[in-house]
């Protein structure tokens, strides 16, 4: 231990510290300077970023020993006050920048060093900057956060007031506009506080949980033995399945009947076998985290390996056993059957047709705030956990039989939360933080690391897909063929839904008269399944989007025509049967289609012998709301002082539930006269807020917005006057009029799919995508990188513009992952952010422009769709079809990394040697 004396925040500060600790944790855990953010704790991802003697430095790895005595440190709390915000956070507020807010301390803290050695930055220079110093970011897709840079510099050269920077309200309106999200000042100020912010406030006593895992991807246990961990220091206990009181099972709610499965499979601690590296065996509870993962060494578990299937046709060999003893491992079917036998249309010789055979890899999500939570038993003695669940209702359900605890006395509560784009639609810590702390009867806390949180967490389920079209000879699309495999893990909650929207949006887009399919999911020794993102429609995009350029080509025709000659018009129907609730796509592409005709001009213009360019196209549809009729509800009351409170379990994992709660909520109370100030927002605790379901497939904005806005129209229903003036909380009072409603809200005109044929309407709005990627790809290397991106998107009424954006400049960062480098495959490679290909800021081009289609929905609030799923639904097959474009290399499995580009292009040459020498 050394004495230092540090300036921290303008302050000398006296420290005691361990010269082997990094610099982050002693401004988190001694200082509480919370607003530091660990995220990787391997310097990879800058969320940690703070300022030192005028340098951005990456404190996780800053041990304390290489701290000079007297430097100078800048946090973001020492940044500036909430009274008085620096430019940047006041433009990070503008631009919507603190999504999630998780890495937004240390980009601005990296930004102000910029700006301080130079006030006048390009774009390409600040992009270099955050390239130089890692700084990334998961939600974003960069563009904004250059923006706000570009504009707090004008504000630090005196050319605008930083005031100006945010929107102000015109005549009482905010739906439509840029106005700020209200979690956004506390997000800026690094006071917004995450799960482990939430665990080093626990009080005295709390215990530190570590997990003792599998490192083995299947396995019979033999025998667990705890005796010598015990005896470790500060250990309090080791938890295992025996400490289980209920069926130590976390259901998986199976609601489809051909399930073979009945949902019971994935254990909270594992008792007879491990069905997947990372596996949790037990817990250890100790005083100190450190103390914990100590004594996890000295857990002795005995194993008898089993073969392990990693993937699907491994696990569909006929020499595989059943993973889960009884239950194939091929344990759900869905079909497609649409119109005619599609047989005889395939056979036709006028008839043209293409197969193409794709993987859809198993996309990670590359969170940056690793996956933590802790419990404790309320002041009302009820066990209460705090997660990053985006689904508090679903989980309870799911967990409580699996702990053994009545419903009512298990409380589930949402912490701020650093992004999960979908893993947390599926349990992961609940369960074990709820088995801890009834088997100890003390508060514990676990956090995850980032490797635990790369190989521990749900993936992006696999798909192996065929599909097969069929057209006649002037382009008119007659049939589909598809047959896929959908490897989901282990564990088989929500698998057959993902298989279904295999189903559902193979195709789709397109007016296929004429539709067989069948495809499966299936149990494997992999990263258990969990929902992403645009659940489910990337796999089946990526089939369908690159045949129909095949087909194109193979026509003779321009992709963009083939397209805009088969999109839905009056008269079609979805792959499911269901008519589309709105024919936008006719007006998308004829907007489209001038920038395609430029672009590929363009392309062609900037095309080297070194250095090929080429543009591509695909569409991407996805439904907002779970199948069938979807519903939600929130709750609305006025309180003594004139203000409105709005309550939901609208989930917020930095999508932007808190504005979208306020938008709606102030777009209908606003005729009498209040203003956003005056709204309330009560969110996300069982013990306060309803169940307005799940924040997963971009349904909140549809239910949950619909059920504000009717629960709103009944208050102000009730406060209005015969003359049309309003009642105050006082006359309210005295009429005896309630002063609290329940808004209540349900898709209730759609219908569940048919598990043989798919033929339902399972969602009452949808979202709508075009996307025109240009690639440049190095004919040396291989490596392909997207240089500009056109997008067009009709998701309805736009609720908020600032949101809107980054939702879709987010979207389509992640499905360049997906195309270009994003991977979760090899357990030994793939467990930290840059292995598994995370895209930073130099990865995703600056130039990229959105065009939006306003299409009002009839069944959406004040006419929105949702917009998440959306820009993730297919760029990344677009990608493909502009590498194809570019140099003739179809890549067919993402991620189209350079190797695989390289063999390609490799391949060409010889094939031209070859022809040649004939």
């Amino acid at each position: 231990m050394q004495k230092k004396v540090l300036n921290i925040n303008g302050l000398p500060r006296t420290l005691i510290v361990d010269l082997e600790a990094s610099l982050a944790s002693v401004l988190r855990e001694q200082l509480l300077l919370t607003g530091c953010k660990v995220g990787c704790n391997q310097g990879q991802c800058g969320t940690c970023s703070i300022i030192m003697d005028g340098r951005v430095v990456r404190s996780c790895v800053m041990k304390m020993k290489r701290v000079p005595d007297e430097a100078n440190i800048t946090t973001i709390e020492g940044l500036a006050t909430p009274a008085n915000l620096h430019p940047l956070q006041v433009a990070w507020m503008a631009y919507g920048c603190a999504q999630c807010g998780f890495c937004s301390p240390g980009f601005i803290l990296s930004a102000k060093v910029l700006l301080d050695e130079n006030q006048n930055p390009s774009r390409e220079e600040i992009r270099d900057w955050f390239q130089k110093h890692r700084n990334a970011c998961r939600c974003t897709g960069y563009k904004p956060l250059v923006d706000a840079v570009m504009a707090a510099a004008k504000v630090i050269r005196g050319e605008m007031r930083k005031e100006d920077l945010l929107y102000q309200p015109v005549g009482n309106k905010i739906y439509g506009t840029t106005y700020h999200r209200p979690s956004a000042l506390q997000k800026v100020t690094g006071t917004w506080d995450f799960g482990a912010d939430v665990a080093l406030q626990m009080p005295a006593g709390t215990l530190r949980l570590a997990l003792v895992q599998a490192e083995v991807s299947h396995a019979n246990i033999k025998s667990i033995d705890t005796t010598e961990a015990e005896k470790m220091p500060g250990v309090y206990k080791v938890v295992t399945h025996k400490d289980v009181k209920g069926k130590n099972r976390i259901t998986g709610l199976i609601t489809f009947p051909t399930n073979k499965g009945d949902g019971w499979d994935r254990p909270i601690l594992c008792d007879e076998k491990v069905f997947q590296y990372g596996d949790a065996i037990a817990i250890v509870c100790a005083d100190t985290e450190e103390h914990a993962r100590e004594a996890v060494k000295k857990v002795k578990v005995d194993l008898e390996v089993l073969p392990a299937y990693m993937s699907a046709p491994a696990a569909m060999a006929p020499d595989a056993i059943d993973i889960h003893p009884g239950v194939p491992n091929a344990y759900f079917e869905q079909g497609v059957v649409k119109g005619e036998d599609t047989k005889s249309i395939m056979q036709d010789p006028d008839v043209v047709t293409v197969e193409v055979d794709t993987y859809c890899s198993r996309q990670p999500h590359l969170v940056l705030e690793p996956d933590c939570g802790c419990a404790y038993y309320d002041e009302e003695g009820r066990l209460t956990v705090h997660s990053k669940s985006i689904a508090l209702h679903l989980h309870h359900a799911m967990i409580c039989p699996g702990i053994g605890i009545e419903p009512e006395k298990l409380r589930l509560v949402a912490n701020p939360t650093g992004a999960t784009f979908g893993y947390k639609f599926s349990p992961t810590n609940e369960a074990l933080l709820a088995v801890a702390c009834m088997a100890t009867g003390k508060p514990v806390s676990l956090n995850f690391n980032m490797y635990q949180m790369i190989t521990y967490t749900g993936k992006r389920s696999p798909v192996f897909m065929k599909c097969k079209l069929a057209a006649d000879k002037t382009g008119k699309l007659l049939a589909m063929e598809t047959d896929w495999a959908m490897d989901h893990g282990p564990y088989s909650e929500f698998g057959d839904l993902a298989t279904l929207r295999q189903a559902q949006f193979t195709g789709a887009g397109y007016d296929i008269p004429n539709i067989r399919g069948k495809g499966r999911t299936v149990c494997t020794n992999h990263a258990w399944g969990s929902a992403f993102r645009a659940y489910g429609s990337p796999q089946a995009f990526l089939a369908s989007e690159i045949a129909m350029d095949e087909l194109a080509e193979k026509l003779g025709m321009d992709p963009l025509e083939l397209r805009f000659k088969n999109i839905y018009r009056p008269g079609a129907t979805t792959p499911t049967q269901q008519v589309p609730e709105v024919f936008c796509f006719e007006s998308m592409f004829n907007t489209l289609r001038p920038l395609w005709e430029e672009a590929k001009k363009r392309c062609q213009e900037l095309s080297t012998p070194e250095k090929k360019r080429g543009v591509g196209l695909s569409l991407g549809i996805y439904g907002c709301g779970l199948d069938g009729p979807d519903g939600s509800v929130a709750w609305i009351e006025l309180n003594k002082d004139g203000t409105i409170s709005v309550g939901s379990s609208w989930q917020d994992h930095g999508q932007g539930a808190d504005l979208a709660a306020l938008t709606h909520a102030h777009e209908t109370l606003r005729q009498m006269g209040i203003t956003p100030e005056q709204i309330k927002l009560v969110m996300n605790d069982m013990a306060f807020t309803p169940a307005s379901g799940p924040s997963g497939g971009s349904r909140q904005n549809v239910m949950t917005g619909n059920a504000i806005r009717v629960g709103c129209e009944m208050l102000v229903n009730a406060m209005r006057k015969p003359d049309g003036t309003y009642r105050t909380y006082d006359e309210m009072v005295a009429e005896n009029i309630p002063l609290r409603y329940d808004g209540k809200w349900a898709a209730s005109m759609c219908t569940d799919c048919n598990p043989d044929t798919a033929k339902g309407d399972p969602f009452a709005v949808y979202m709508y995508e075009v996307f025109m990627p240009e690639v440049e790809v190095d004919m040396k290397t291989g490596k392909a990188r997207v240089v500009k991106f056109t997008t067009v998107a009709d998701i309805g009424t736009l609720t908020n513009k600032a949101t809107t954006d980054g939702q879709i400049y987010g979207g389509l960062a992640q499905g360049i992952g997906l195309a270009l480098t994003e991977d979760f495959e090899d357990l030994q490679k793939h467990t930290n952010l840059v292995a598994c290909g995370f895209p930073f800021i130099q990865d995703i081009p600056d130039d990229i422009d959105i065009i939006y289609n306003i299409s009002p929905r009839k069944h959406g609030p004040y006419g929105a769709a949702g917009v998440g799923e959306g820009p993730l639904t297919a760029p990344h097959p677009a990608v493909l079809n502009a590498i194809y474009n570019a140099c003739g290399v179809r890549v067919y499995a993402v991620p189209a990394l350079p190797e695989k580009i390289k063999a390609g292009l490799e391949a060409l040459a010889a094939k031209e040697q070859a022809a040649g020498s004939k």
